[in-house]
């Protein structure tokens, strides 16, 4: 199994920024692809933002030109950068990892961060 593990979250006024990190552990897993999905209250999970191994992102039209995606892959780490903050941002994020492991594709998700955006 891999570990996630998240932090950044928080509460911020809006227009404000927040840099969410996300760390990945295990044994004998490949990276497939990395990235970040939120819930708020009432509402379903929806993705945020999602790097792929070839670098390559897809963003929720909501966070397009206002998020930013990016991994280290020496450190099996994946960041979102949020920048102009409104209240609808306001959710518990998750990391989601895509992985091979032993042969299977799993798909791992973190424990989640609350992102509040609030005056």
């Amino acid at each position: 199994q891999v570990q996630l593990v998240e932090s950044g979250g928080g509460l911020v006024q809006p227009g404000g920024s927040l840099r969410l990190s996300c760390a990945a552990s295990g044994s004998s897993f490949s990276i497939i692809a990395m990235g970040w999905y939120r819930q708020a209250p009432g509402k379903r999970r929806e993705l945020v933002a999602m790097i792929g191994n070839d670098g390559r992102t897809n963003y929720a039209e909501s966070a397009k030109g206002r998020f930013t995606i990016s991994r280290d892959n020496a450190e099996n780490t994946v960041n979102l950068q949020m920048n102009s903050l409104k209240p609808e941002d306001t959710a518990v994020y998750f990391c989601n990892v895509l992985v091979i492991q032993y042969g299977n594709v799993r798909e791992n998700w973190g424990q989640g961060t609350q992102v509040t955006v609030s005056s």
